[in-house]
């Protein structure tokens, strides 16, 4: 595939047109906004800034990476162990719920995208009774040929234009707020796909406590927008 090509093929897989229903997730986000620990646009700049640091980019990006040269390697033994990791690795049932939902509606369009390269993926992740969205999303993008970095820096943008786009119903913040808020976060994408690459597993971490009370807190949320 030619690097144009796959370009294209990398923005449809983090565009929000991407039928998975991510916008429906808040992560936590709405419960923080419930609580006052984020009022404006700066609250929502320290939580988001803080969970792309230290818990996404600390553990999914490097995780995802790691599926993608899995795949890659047809070691689909390592895609699937990697796969059962992130599951557990959810804090609480709505985390655990959004992955599985949007690994469903991803790997059910493998089959609608009509691609006869994806049949691998789908031979894979097809039998399981459940899969993490980030272990189809690698399947794909490995497929695909899309480079390691691009393809990390491009999951890390989708998950935090979500974010964003959360804050801006929930806080509520204007649409200028939230293209400053995804400026600032955009130039920090490159150096944490970086360190990603070369995290060691023995080093991945998503300890972020105050994010998994808010996830937890959040399931008994009365007035909400959001699913998770």
């Amino acid at each position: 595939m030619n690097d144009t090509l796959a370009l294209a093929r990398l923005l449809q897989l983090a565009s929000p047109a991407l039928p998975v229903g991510a916008y429906t997730y808040s992560q936590g986000l709405e419960w923080a906004v419930e609580s006052g620990v984020i009022r404006d646009e700066a609250g929502a700049a320290r939580w988001i800034g803080d969970l792309l640091a230290h818990a996404i980019g600390r553990f999914e990006a490097p995780l995802l990476a790691r599926q993608m040269q899995a795949w890659r390697d047809t070691d689909h033994t390592e895609v699937l162990r990697l796969d059962a990791d992130f599951l557990a690795s959810r804090e609480s049932a709505e985390l655990r719920a959004e992955t599985a939902q949007m690994g469903f509606s991803l790997r059910r369009l493998l089959r609608d995208l009509r691609d006869e390269g994806l049949a691998p993926v789908a031979l894979v992740v097809d039998p399981l009774a459940e899969v993490a969205f980030p272990t189809v999303w690698s399947g794909i993008a490995a497929t695909w040929g899309i480079a390691p970095h691009a393809a990390v820096v491009a999951y890390l943008w989708s998950w935090a234009e979500n974010q964003v786009m959360a804050a801006l119903k929930a806080v509520p913040l204007g649409q200028a707020a939230g293209q400053r808020l995804l400026a600032t976060l955009g130039t920090r994408l490159p150096a944490l796909a970086d360190a990603a690459l070369d995290l060691p597993e023995a080093a991945w971490s998503n300890f972020t406590p105050a994010f998994a009370l808010a996830c937890a807190r959040h399931e008994t949320q009365y007035s909400r927008l959001f699913r998770s």
